[in-house]
């Protein structure tokens, strides 16, 4: 199970002025085997995004990809993946977690590779974790930034311990 995340939301009352909407644990949570899971905390779907109302857009359904013209704000805490990828269990989570315009790639490298139309900002918060390229692979850890500009990727966790990382998904042109 993931650990909750405090999400303070901000925004405007009736007269204009700067108000807290929202705070308190954020609630769409999707638990994933082996562990871990996904907390999704916001999303906007235009550019320039609209700022007006009071909606939890971090409640909607799951989706990898962020939408057309907006973007996804989320955590993830992945497990060891000799818990996540255990003998025989597919990481169901991810493969139904609503691919929409990404898709799988060649998994030979890691179960977990795919690629989606987005460019993501990625930063560890706790633990640490693979970042798996078709070519080459790098440790991450807390406080580290991956630009990751649409390409076919994976994340590897090798350690005993659980690792989160936030995550910032821009919706991008397909390359």
């Amino acid at each position: 199970m993931a650990r909750p995340i405090r999400r303070i939301v901000t925004g405007h009352n009736a007269e204009g002025r700067s108000v807290f909407l929202m705070d308190g644990n954020a609630e769409n949570v999707r638990d994933r085997p082996g562990g871990g899971g996904v907390t999704e905390l916001w999303t906007t779907d235009s550019a320039p995004a609209d700022n007006s109302g009071d909606e939890d857009t971090g409640n909607h359904p799951s989706s990898l990809q962020p939408p057309p013209k907006g973007t996804r704000f989320r955590i993830v805490e992945y497990p060891p993946d000799s818990a996540r990828f255990a003998a025989g269990t597919e990481d169901t989570a991810f493969r139904n977690a609503g691919l929409g315009r990404s898709a799988a790639t060649d998994t030979s490298r890691h179960p977990g590779m795919h690629k989606t139309d987005s460019i993501d900002y990625a930063i560890v918060l706790a633990g640490e974790i693979y970042a798996v390229m078709d070519e080459g692979e790098t440790l991450m850890r807390p406080g580290d930034c991956l630009i990751q500009r649409g390409t076919s990727h994976a994340w590897s966790n090798r350690s005993n311990g659980p690792c989160q990382v936030a995550f910032v998904l821009i919706d991008a042109e397909p390359i």
